[in-house]
């Protein structure tokens, strides 16, 4: 005999599988409908698009989308499948606010998501390796003499192929389930509480089902816990000039993460952001080149300080030629304050700082710069 169910007993009975589905403890970490609770670090809205309940990463430019708060204890439950030969990618757990000095990428501890193409080599391979990266440090358990862990089998399946990663992140161990089976393991992370990041890395990636399931937290020491949240934004979209002007930008070339500098022009080098700021802090990373003489910014269009290479001050600080400078700094009212690579640097008074206006920054000299990024202080 047929059975009539009211709309009632089907709302009552959907509630019910909605509340079964959720009594492992688990809670969905993407909404399959927009990037609600993601925060875009280095990377643009058109890297990260939302398509048949998936989240779709173009794979450029190189950088990262992270959760915006910090998990400890978890376990983290992901499908992903790469959509070319070949392509690269990752999950960073346990990862700073933003990315580390002179790379794309976070101080964090890196679950690799490689297209089986990639091929396996001593020094990595394509079934789930984890390894800490620029900073992080991490003991792992079946390692060849290095920070990193490989896996004890080869599961993962080749593009277009969906894989399943289950990844236990507690008291700063980890492991690493590849389609139903713990493979990787590592011991004695630092940090171990931090945001959980996904990594467009040239390939286009598919993620569905990303949900999340917290465990007990225990006391940690403050050495141990990733940066929080500064409220950073980046100012480069790392595929064009959007959000620049200036009279020479034919001079200066968007090389994906890196924003390039060619020493050429005939005018002003000045690059200019078109929006104004009052009360901020800044970060920009800097690589010199040997025909570098000097690094500019300016507030409103008047100076606000110069980093020369014959300067003492800031030359006792500066790597060499070739390698990445961090310079991070505040500007709040007409009071500046400067640090390169970590060193307090400089310290003055800027009469621009009182009011609105423009950030620019003026090489004298090729050079390459990165990670620029900009927060308000009020």
């Amino acid at each position: 005999m047929a059975r009539i169910i009211s709309p009632l007993c089907a709302i009552l009975v959907a509630s019910t599988v909605a509340q079964a589905a959720d009594s492992d403890g688990f809670r969905p970490l993407f909404n399959e409908a927009d990037l609600s609770g993601w925060v875009l670090v280095n990377t643009t809205e058109a890297t990260w698009t939302v398509k048949d309940k998936m989240l779709i990463c173009s794979g450029k430019p190189i950088g990262e989308i992270r959760t915006d708060r910090m998990y400890q204890n978890f376990i983290l439950e992901v499908e992903w499948r790469h959509m070319k030969p070949r392509g690269n990618a990752g999950i960073f757990v346990w990862a700073d606010d933003i990315t580390a000095r002179g790379v794309p990428f976070h101080r964090s501890v890196e679950v690799q998501v490689l297209e089986n193409a990639y091929g396996n080599t001593r020094s990595h391979t394509t079934h789930g390796d984890i390894f800490p990266i620029h900073g992080a440090t991490m003991t792992p358990i079946n390692g060849r003499g290095g920070s990193r862990a490989f896996p004890t089998e080869e599961r993962s399946k080749p593009s277009p192929e969906w894989n399943h990663y289950r990844i236990v992140c507690q008291d700063g161990e980890i492991s690493l389930a590849v389609n139903g089976k713990v493979v990787t393991r590592g011991k004695d992370a630092s940090p171990r509480k931090g945001y959980i990041c996904l990594e467009s890395e040239g390939g286009i990636v598919h993620y569905r089902n990303l949900r999340i399931k917290e465990l007990p937290e225990m006391p940690i020491e403050a050495e141990h816990v990733a940066i929080a949240n500064r409220g950073y934004r980046t100012l480069y979209t790392g595929l064009d000039m959007t959000g620049w002007q200036g009279k020479s930008l034919d001079h200066w070339h968007a090389n994906d993460w890196v924003l390039s500098y060619d020493g050429k022009a005939d005018s002003s080098p000045a690059i200019v952001t078109a929006a104004e700021f009052k009360d901020y802090g800044f970060v920009f990373d800097v690589k010199l080149k040997k025909d570098t003489r000097s690094i500019s910014m300016l507030h409103d269009e008047a100076e606000a300080f110069t980093i020369k290479l014959d300067d003492a001050a800031f030359a006792a600080h500066l790597q060499k030629a070739g390698s990445w400078n961090r310079v991070e700094g505040t500007l709040e009212g007409d009071k500046l304050s400067v640090t390169v690579n970590g060193h307090e640097t400089l310290t003055k008074r800027v009469p621009s700082g009182e009011r609105d206006g423009s950030i620019a920054i003026s090489p004298d000299g090729a050079a390459d710069f990165a990670n620029l990024y900009v927060r308000d202080l009020k």
